[in-house]
């Protein structure tokens, strides 16, 4: 089987990874891709938005199945785009038609969804640019901390958590008013903050079954002990040791299955991944956000403990038929340890050469953000490898992975040394 990946992360050479493993597999293509997925596959110098030269690549080279990793061209609409079109209406894509696609697109409507099929999340109200007067008012009727989430795909900046009143006003209207996200804060959801520990979900679904991936816990903040700025990852364990059989049983019931069933209620057609940013408010999980896709740098411990062939369970997602699927779990943990460009999550250099890549020995380098200059691997992102172990509990895999990541060498490389800190 042809199979073409979209996307560049270290989400897309793990998926990469896997899929090479599969007797199934005949040619895998990637695009735009990293230097990761050229030891791999093919790049396709494509953007992930570019659905003209996706088409045209898919009919030149005969691509079967196309996995959409990021969320971009989801929102935007290429599974749509995919069955609008005679020759392409064929091949299957994973990843949700747009409208259910907006469940990440726009929080306001994931908020909606939530409240119309009682999914339990935090208490919210939205505003838009004509509204600030009432943001404003609400604000002052909650307590602090304040949670303010521009509406639209922000690039993972788009939620802010503030202690003080005023820099929430001051902030609201920032992004109200002055278009601080751009069109993505057109809208503002304010909601009460949860207090709690997070968690990751993950479920994939044929748009009538589905499968329960292994949980995954991800960190972040760019600083050690979870501070400073947001970033689109630092690390990441699975199994997570807080969620023990009772709580996953509650996640099942209380999130798991009203989300899938309040798809079809809505008539949302939803082919794919399901990612579910959970958080626990004592005893209870609660949902902070869906995402359309698999997470960053999540899938980097995910995707390795699915024992089963990746092929052959996204074929049986294309089919309707995920309910035949036996699903393998490695009992294994698995921790990955993201290293990034000096000066990320703000200004960075690109280009810089990554040396020790051929010293990791029981490990797993992704690539996130590198590409390939004269034969030579370099940094080309924010986030750059993701460094994954496997051991018998989450200490013994970071302890590997950590041993790995400081084989690795390139100008202002750093890395969070506590990932885990908190269990």
């Amino acid at each position: 089987m042809n199979v073409l990946i979209l996307g560049s992360g270290g989400r897309e050479h793990t998926l990469a990874w896997k899929l090479a493993k599969s007797p199934k597999l005949s040619s895998l293509y990637v695009a735009p891709g990293n230097a990761g997925t050229a030891a791999i596959g093919k790049n396709l110098p494509i953007g992930v938005n570019d659905f003209s030269s996706i088409r045209k690549a898919v009919l030149e080279k005969g691509i079967e199945m196309v996995i959409v990793g990021p969320e971009d061209p989801l929102v935007n609409g290429i599974h749509d785009f995919f069955l609008g079109d005679e020759e392409l209406r064929h091949i299957p894509v994973i990843g949700p038609q747009k409208q259910a696609a907006t469940l990440e697109g726009s929080k306001e409507f994931a908020k909606e969804f939530m409240q119309r099929h009682n999914i339990p999340t935090a208490a919210y109200q939205s505003f838009n640019t004509t509204q600030l007067e009432e943001g404003y008012k609400f604000l002052a009727g909650m307590k602090p901390p304040y949670v303010l989430k521009a509406d639209g795909l922000a690039a993972g900046k788009g939620v802010l958590i503030l202690s003080e009143l005023e820099m929430a006003r001051k902030e609201l209207k920032a992004i109200l008013k002055d278009a601080k996200f751009g069109k993505a804060g057109s809208t503002v959801v304010i909601e009460e903050f949860l207090e709690g520990i997070e968690l990751s979900c993950f479920v994939l679904t044929d748009g009538e079954h589905y499968k329960v991936l292994p949980m995954a816990k991800d960190y972040k903040r760019i600083g050690e002990g979870d501070t400073g700025l947001n970033t689109g990852g630092m690390g990441a364990i699975s199994p997570v040791p807080f969620a023990d059989k009772d709580f996953i049983d509650k996640i099942h019931t209380r999130i798991v299955k009203p989300t899938l069933e309040g798809l079809r209620k809505d008539e949302l057609p939803y082919v794919g991944f399901i990612f579910i940013g959970l958080i626990k408010v004592g005893e209870d999980p609660m949902v902070i956000e869906y995402n359309v896709r698999m997470g960053d740098p999540e899938t980097e411990v995910v995707i390795p403990r699915i024992k089963t062939d990746l092929l052959e369970i996204l074929q049986a997602v294309a089919n309707r038929s995920l309910d035949g699927i036996d699903l393998e779990i490695d009992a294994r943990a698995a921790t990955t340890v993201m290293t990034v460009s000096g000066g990320y999550p703000e200004a960075y250099e690109k280009g810089k050469a990554i040396s020790g890549l051929e010293h990791i020995r029981d490990a797993i380098a992704f690539h996130a953000g590198t590409a390939l200059l004269k034969d030579e691997v370099v940094t080309n992102g924010g986030r750059v490898l993701a460094v994954t172990a496997y051991g018998k509990d989450y200490k013994e895999a970071l302890k590997k992975a950590y041993e790995n990541v400081e084989k690795v060498r390139f100008d202002g490389m750093y890395y969070r040394r506590d990932i885990g800190f908190d269990l």
